[in-house]
C-alpha cells in the first residue's frame, strides 16, 4: 500500500491548472485571478475632499474668518479658481477647487451670514484625498493567484472593470456504481440503498468551488460501468465511488485499463479509505473512491480536493490545522493511521477536541456529529489532556457554529 503523502504527491503531479475565463465580477468572488491586475490610473485620480465642509487656501485665512461662496458636491467640479479669502462648501469626495489646499469640517465651522468662523485646530493639507495617495497609474494591485475577496471585487470595480480573469471552475464527473443502489426520491425498498454518495460527493465538489455533475448509477457489469466512465470522463475530473475493491464485480479499475487508462495507485494506506485508486484516463484524472460513505468522503478530503483547489489555481490547497486538547483518550488499535472523526470547539480561547464515537466507515453520523479529522498511527494511544493537531472540515467553524 502507497502512504497517504506519496498518494497526494502523485496525484498533484499529474494535477494541470484549468485555462483561463473572463467572467462578471460577483462570479468571480472566491476564485482565483489569473494574471497581475494593475491600476489603470491614479487612485485618487484628483485631489478630492474627506470630509464634508469647506474648501479654502489657507494662508488666506484672517482670524480664523473666510467669506463663504459657492457649493461644490461630489461629482461636480469648478472651472474657476477660488479667490484668495473665501471659501467654498464642498462635499465628501468632490475634487479640490483651484486655489484651495485645506479643508475644514462641516462641525468645525460656525457659520455667520456670508462668513465662516473657523473653530477647529486646521493646518495646510487637511481633510483633502492627494491624487495617486493610494495607487498610482500602472501599480501592481493584485497579483495573479491571488484570491478574489470582497475587497479585491470591490478595487476591480472602482477601476471601472465589469469582470475579472480568473482560472475555470472544473466540471466534476461523479458516477455510482452498484447494482444495490436506487436514486433518492425512489421508493424505499429494504434490499436496496439510497445512492447517498452521489450526493455528499457533490456538495464536497461544489463546497470546494467546483461544478458536480451527477452522472448516475452504473450497475455491476463491465460493459456499462465501461461505457458511463467513458461518457464521464468528458468532464475535467471524474470521481466513482463504490466497484474499486477486489470482488468479483468491481469492475471501475479494470474498465479504466480497457479504455486505454493507467492506474497510478490502488490501495493507501490508511482508515478509512483504503481502497482508493487514481489513474489517469485520456489526459484526466479519475478518482476511484470507496463506497462506503465515510471513506469516500474522508478520501475526497484527502486527495481530490486538493487536486480540485490546484487545478483552480489556489496556492493554500489543503484543510487549515489547529492544535487542541483532548477531552477523551483516543487509541488506534490498527496496522493503518486511522483519521478519526473529532468534534473541534473553541472555548474561552482553547481548543479542544473530542471523537464523535462509533468510527465504522459505513457510519456518516460520525461525520455529521464532527468537524474535523485527527490522525492516529498505527498503535498509537493519546492521553486525555494530550495536545494535538486536526484538519478542520467545517467552514461553520469560521463562523462560531461549532
Amino acid at each position: 500500500m502507497i502512504s497517504i503523502i506519496d498518494a497526494q504527491q502523485i496525484i498533484l503531479e499529474q494535477t494541470v491548472l484549468q485555462a483561463s475565463e473572463e467572467v462578471p465580477l460577483l462570479q468571480a468572488l472566491g476564485r482565483v485571478v489569473a494574471e497581475n491586475i494593475h491600476a489603470p490610473r491614479d487612485i485618487p485620480a484628483a485631489n478630492n475632499s474627506a470630509m464634508d465642509g469647506y474648501a479654502f487656501a489657507i494662508d488666506s485665512l484672517t482670524d480664523n474668518k473666510l467669506a463663504a461662496g459657492g457649493f461644490l458636491p461630489a461629482g461636480d467640479t469648478m472651472t474657476e479658481p477660488i479667490a484668495p479669502g473665501k471659501a467654498v462648501r464642498i462635499m465628501t469626495g468632490a475634487p479640490i477647487p483651484a486655489g484651495c489646499d485645506t479643508v475644514v469640517p462641516i462641525e468645525d465651522v460656525i457659520v455667520s451670514g456670508d462668513l465662516i468662523v473657523v473653530t477647529g485646530k486646521i493646518k495646510i493639507g487637511s481633510h483633502i484625498r492627494h491624487q495617486g495617495e493610494e495607487l498610482r497609474a500602472g501599480d501592481l494591485t493584485i497579483k495573479a493567484s491571488s484570491l478574489l475577496r470582497p475587497q479585491e471585487i470591490g478595487m476591480l470595480a472602482s477601476f471601472g472593470r465589469a469582470s475579472a480573469p480568473v482560472f475555470r471552475r472544473p466540471r466534476v464527473g461523479i458516477l455510482a456504481t452498484g447494482d444495490e443502489l436506487i436514486e433518492p426520491g425512489s421508493p424505499y425498498q429494504c434490499n436496496r440503498l439510497y445512492n447517498s454518495n452521489s450526493f455528499s460527493i457533490a456538495s464536497q465538489t461544489a463546497e470546494a468551488g467546483a461544478e458536480p455533475v451527477l452522472l448516475g448509477i452504473t450497475g455491476d457489469l463491465l460493459v456499462n460501468t465501461r461505457e458511463k466512465i467513458l461518457a464521464g470522463i468528458e468532464n475535467d475530473i471524474l470521481i466513482t465511488t463504490g466497484g474499486v475493491s477486489a470482488g468479483d464485480r468491481d469492475y471501475v479499475r479494470e474498465s479504466i485499463i480497457e479504455l486505454g487508462g493507467e492506474i497510478l495507485f490502488w490501495k493507501v494506506n490508511m482508515k478509512p479509505g483504503k481502497p482508493v485508486a487514481f489513474a489517469m484516463l485520456k489526459g484526466k484524472p479519475v478518482f476511484a473512491l470507496p463506497g462506503n460513505p465515510v471513506a469516500a468522503m474522508v478520501a475526497f478530503e484527502i486527495f481530490v480536493r486538493p487536486a480540485i483547489l490546484k487545478q483552480m489555481g489556489h496556492t493554500r490547497i489543503y484543510r487549515p490545522q489547529v492544535r487542541a486538547i483532548l477531552t477523551d483518550p483516543l487509541k488506534n488499535k490498527g496496522d493503518r493511521p486511522h483519521l478519526v472523526s473529532v468534534q473541534v470547539k473553541l472555548d474561552n480561547g482553547v481548543y479542544t477536541i473530542t471523537a464523535t464515537g462509533d468510527q465504522g466507515s459505513a457510519r456518516i453520523s460520525a461525520l455529521i456529529a464532527g468537524n474535523g479529522l485527527v490522525r492516529l498511527e498505527p498503535g498509537q494511544s493519546l492521553a486525555a489532556g494530550e495536545t494535538v493537531s486536526a484538519m478542520l472540515l467545517s467552514r461553520e467553524f469560521e463562523m462560531g457554529v461549532a
